[in-house]
């Protein structure tokens, strides 16, 4: 079981040791490509999983147990050359729930913009302020909006200064010929999920992740009535954005992650039939694609 130590990052001002922050699983498929050399894919893969997890990211002091679980899932589509790869990225994010074994899913989000040039054997660099390739500079940029996410889900705006080492990377992208950096690239790229975070018009949106994570799913397991309330004021606040900017890149992604954990915590027969019905209505409305999903809250199902 893992509990919060209030919290890994709650005090790392009194912090100065660094260590790895990251518990990451990796994983590189690539299951349409036939007759090719597959050992290629191996090496990239314990090159990834190094590379996240045996850096220093923050420059705070992290346990072991207090490491933060991710999953980046790649998927190879395409091999347009020897040392050319295309294909997705799957990023997941989870926290764990204070005094409970359960963890929540903070980001789950795939990224099609993922194409890299990878040369067998040789090491992943990635300095601050350089954009060495773009392999690294897009996993430094998800290993920042992961410390980001994780610590507004604490501390409200907590994320902040990691949001906005992720923006320093999306800005020494805009010189470069690689996809899904830019702005009129699509509004559903790199560049559009850490514009929405650190836009302050979409204020809103971080404080949901504060109120839901910590002021509720925290509170679940010792007052459950208190920590749901807490979520359902917290749905308010993503009711408030979804009015105010629908169709909100960063709002779906959060609907995406929490659409699941909606269900089972409003399907339980101890939510009052009228807090259910409010719920299900604010839910339908900023997530039409998923109405079907959240009326199964109503029907027990």
């Amino acid at each position: 079981m893992k509990k919060i130590i209030l919290f890994l990052f709650l005090s790392l001002s009194a912090m100065q040791l660094s260590a790895q922050e990251l518990d990451c699983v990796v994983s590189v498929t690539a299951p349409r490509l036939e007759g090719t050399d597959k050992q290629v894919f191996e090496t990239l893969q314990t090159a990834i999983y190094e590379f996240m997890n045996n850096r220093t990211w923050s420059g705070y002091n992290v346990k072991i147990e207090e490491r933060i679980e991710c999953t980046i899932l790649i998927m190879i589509n395409e091999r347009p050359s020897t040392d050319d790869f295309r294909g997705t990225l799957n990023l997941v994010l989870r926290r764990p729930v204070y005094n409970s074994a359960y963890n929540t899913i903070l980001l789950n989000y795939i990224d099609r913009d993922f194409s890299f040039r990878y040369v067998e054997y040789e090491p992943l660099n990635y300095s601050e302020g350089v954009f060495t390739s773009n392999l690294t500079s897009i996993l430094a940029y998800y290993t920042y909006m992961f410390l980001g996410f994780y610590m507004d889900s604490f501390t409200q705006y907590g994320g902040t200064p990691f949001f906005e080492k992720a923006q320093e990377i999306v800005n020494m992208a805009q010189s470069t010929q690689e996809t899904g950096w830019k702005a009129f690239e699509g509004d559903k790229n790199r560049y559009h999920l850490v514009e929405n975070v650190l836009n302050p018009s979409n204020g809103a949106m971080r404080e949901f992740s504060y109120i839901y994570n910590r002021l509720g799913m925290d509170q679940m397991y010792q007052r459950v009535d208190l920590g749901r309330s807490k979520v359902t004021e917290s749905l308010n606040l993503l009711e408030k954005i979804s009015n105010e900017k629908p169709g909100l890149f960063l709002l779906q992604i959060t609907l995406d992650a929490k659409k699941d954990e909606f269900v089972n915590i409003y399907s339980s027969s101890r939510v009052p039939p009228m807090e259910k019905n409010n719920v299900v209505n604010i839910l339908k409305e900023i997530d039409p694609a998923n109405s079907s999903k959240y009326q199964a809250i109503l029907e027990g199902k």
